[in-house]
């Protein structure tokens, strides 16, 4: 299966190993063109860097063209900024481009608990995962 991670730039480690892995499965693995940008920085940085990318070189619309091309998505949602299983703006974007595609949408961890997100997130209907990738 060709998937697509989508997560906030602040876990580009976790991004790499979690592309590694699903590669080892035998999927094809798209992740985003400057995660290596972020590798080594801390998170005021990778929120600089994550601006500038949007804004300057087009992120959103450069990940909906990979987004495209997959047969699903797979979001690495993990604690930050206080809020367990975090799924930023930019994420919750991606699942509503998947989803008007047709594209699975699996969840490495539960949908969290952000008021306005949660139930737009339940409609898609993901597949949680709980950190098993064999349930992809």
């Amino acid at each position: 299966m060709k998937i697509a991670i989508c997560s906030s730039m602040v876990f580009s480690e976790k991004i790499l190993e979690t592309k590694k892995e699903l590669e080892t499965m035998g999927h094809e693995v798209l992740i985003p063109n400057f995660v290596n940008a972020y590798l080594g920085k801390d998170e005021k940085e990778k929120e600089r860097l994550t601006q500038y990318h949007k804004s300057e070189k087009d992120a959103i619309r450069a990940y909906w063209e990979e987004i495209q091309k997959s047969d699903a998505i797979l979001v690495l949602n993990y604690t930050r900024r206080g809020i367990e299983n975090y799924i930023g703006g930019n994420v919750l974007m991606e699942i509503g481009f998947a989803h008007v595609l047709d594209k699975r949408i699996f969840l490495m961890n539960p949908i969290p608990e952000i008021e306005y997100y949660k139930s737009e997130i339940e409609a898609v209907k993901p597949v949680v995962i709980n950190s098993d990738l064999k349930k992809i």
